[in-house]
C-alpha cells in the first residue's frame, strides 16, 4: 500500500511562520507584523480563539490583582497587547466589565466577536491568515525548525520562514520536530472541561439568589453533592456560572471530565480527545437539566452551545532554556528577562472540587527563556505549552497571559527573523524593553 495524495501542492515563504490562532498566536503574528515583518497564520478552524472560542472558555482572566479586601475596586496590572483586543472587542460590545471570581475578577466575552476581533486585527497588522489548515510535519534542516507542511482543502502547501512561533498550545509543531517536552506531572494532566451556554435565564433574579461572585455559594455545592446520585448524575461540586454580554445567557463552567476508568484524559491521546467530547456533551446536559430544576432565575433555561471543542486545560510543555517554577508562581518571583506578569493563582482541577492557591496583592513574571526551546534553532513558543511545571501552568495558561507571551515572542521573532540574529541570541531584556515601549508596563 502506497501514500498517495495527487491534490496541487503550493509553497509559500515568509519572515515568520505563526502556528496557531489563539491569543498568543494572534499577539505575535500581529506585532511581528507590526515590527515590518511578513508574516504568514495557520489556524485548524475557520476562526481564531482557540481555547477562549473553540473551548468556549468565554472569560479573559489574568488581568486584576488578587485581593482579600472587600469593596475594593478591581486593579489592572497587565497590560501591553491584551489593551489592544480588548479596545476592538469593547467597541463591538462583546466584553462584559469586571466581573467577580472569588479573590479577582475577570471579564467575559462574546466568542463570536472574539473571532471578528482577530480578523480585524490580523488585517490591519498585514498578516496572511490560512485558515481550515493542518501541520502534518515539520520541515527541519538538522537541527534548525523551517517551516511547516500544512495540509488544507486545495492540497498541501509548504510554508518555509526565517522563523517559526509553535502556538498550538499542545506543542505540535516541536513535537513534530523531536524537540523535547513534558507532560503534567508524572503524565498526568490537568482534565479537561465542556464549558456550556444555557438561554432564557432570569439573570436578575439569578444574581440575587447566588450573588455577583461567579464562584457558585456553598449553597449550590450542597446542592450538587445531594442532588449527585440522586437522579443526577454530577461529577463536579464546585462550579463557576458567569452572565454574558448576551441578554438571559449564562456561561457556565461545571464539567469534569474524567475517562471510564478514571483516568485525567489527556487531548494528545485520539482515543481520550474522542471519549472527553462525548463526555463532555453528556455531562452539560446533565448540569443544564439540573440547573433547571433546581436553581433559581435558571426555570426556563435551555442548553444554547457547547464548545466547538472540549476545554484543553494541558498537554505538552516544551522544554525550554528557562523552567517556570511552581515556587515562582507562590512566591511572585520577578525576573530581569521577565516578558510576562501574571496575578492569576493556581487552579488545579483534579478531583469534584478545584484547588485555587491565591496570590495576593503582587503578581510574578514569567521569563524569556521559557518560550526559547532548550534544543533547535528557529523555533519559539508562545501560549500555555510555555515551559513551566505542573502546578505553574495551571495559572501561567490563562489568556491574559497568553496574550502577553504572543506580545513578546512577536517581537523576538521579528527581530530574530529581521536582523539575522539566532533565536538562542535574543536577550530577553531587550524584549522586555521593546515590550515596555509599547505600553506593557512591566517596571511599573
Amino acid at each position: 500500500m502506497m501514500e498517495t495524495d495527487l491534490r496541487p501542492s503550493e509553497e509559500l515563504t515568509a519572515d515568520v511562520f505563526v502556528a496557531g490562532g489563539g491569543a498568543a498566536g494572534v499577539a505575535a503574528a500581529v506585532t511581528a507584523a507590526r515590527a515590518g515583518a511578513s508574516v504568514v497564520l495557520v489556524e485548524r478552524y475557520g476562526f481564531c480563539g482557540g481555547g477562549a472560542v473553540a473551548g468556549l472558555s468565554g472569560t479573559l482572566c489574568g488581568l486584576y490583582e488578587a485581593t482579600d479586601k472587600v469593596d475594593c475596586a478591581p486593579r489592572q496590572v497587565v497590560f501591553g497587547f491584551v489593551e489592544d483586543f480588548i479596545s476592538e472587542m469593547e467597541r463591538r460590545e462583546g466584553l462584559t466589565g469586571p466581573v467577580r471570581y472569588g479573590k479577582t475578577w475577570t471579564r467575559v466575552h462574546d466568542p463570536l466577536i472574539w473571532r471578528e476581533s482577530a480578523d480585524a486585527l490580523l488585517a490591519s497588522a498585514g498578516v496572511r491568515v490560512i485558515y481550515h489548515a493542518e501541520i502534518v510535519a515539520a520541515l527541519c534542516d538538522g537541527n534548525r525548525v523551517e517551516g511547516a507542511l500544512i495540509s488544507t482543502v486545495e492540497g498541501r502547501l509548504s510554508i518555509k520562514a526565517r522563523v517559526c512561533v509553535d502556538a498550538t498550545g499542545d506543542g505540535a509543531l516541536a513535537a513534530m520536530a523531536g524537540l523535547e517536552t513534558s507532560m503534567g506531572h508524572e503524565g498526568s494532566v490537568q482534565n479537561p472541561t465542556m464549558v456550556f451556554r444555557l438561554m432564557s435565564a432570569d439573570v436578575s433574579r439569578f444574581l440575587a439568589a447566588y450573588g455577583n461572585d461567579s464562584i457558585m455559594p456553598v449553597e449550590v455545592t450542597e446542592m450538587i453533592t445531594a442532588a449527585n446520585g440522586q437522579g443526577y448524575t454530577l461529577p463536579r461540586r464546585k462550579i463557576w456560572i458567569f452572565p454574558t454580554t448576551r441578554p438571559n445567557e449564562l456561561m457556565c463552567n461545571c464539567t469534569r471530565i474524567v475517562g471510564a476508568d478514571g483516568r485525567e484524559l489527556n487531548a494528545t491521546l485520539w482515543r481520550d480527545f474522542t471519549e472527553a467530547e462525548i463526555e463532555g456533551r453528556k455531562q452539560a446536559r446533565e448540569y443544564a437539566r439540573f440547573f433547571r430544576d433546581r436553581l433559581t432565575g435558571c426555570e426556563t433555561t435551555f442548553l444554547n452551545d457547547t464548545g466547538v471543542e472540549v476545554g484543553v486545560r494541558q498537554t505538552r510543555q516544551v522544554k525550554g532554556r528557562a523552567t517556570l517554577q511552581n515556587a515562582d508562581v507562590l512566591a511572585g518571583t520577578k525576573f530581569a528577562d521577565g516578558i510576562a506578569r501574571s496575578p492569576w493563582p493556581i487552579e488545579l482541577h483534579s478531583g469534584a472540587k478545584p484547588r485555587v492557591e491565591w496570590l495576593l496583592e503582587d503578581v510574578y513574571e514569567v521569563p524569556f527563556g521559557c518560550f526559547v526551546p532548550v534544543e533547535g534553532e528557529g523555533l519559539l513558543t508562545a501560549g500555555r505549552c510555555l515551559s513551566a511545571e505542573h502546578e505553574a501552568v495551571a495559572s501561567a495558561r490563562v489568556t491574559a497571559q497568553c496574550f502577553s507571551y504572543g506580545h513578546a515572542i512577536g517581537h523576538a521573532a521579528a527581530l530574530s527573523a529581521l536582523d539575522s540574529i539566532a533565536t538562542h541570541a535574543i536577550d530577553g531584556r531587550d524584549i522586555r524593553n521593546l515590550l515596555n515601549r509599547d505600553g506593557a508596563a512591566l517596571d511599573s
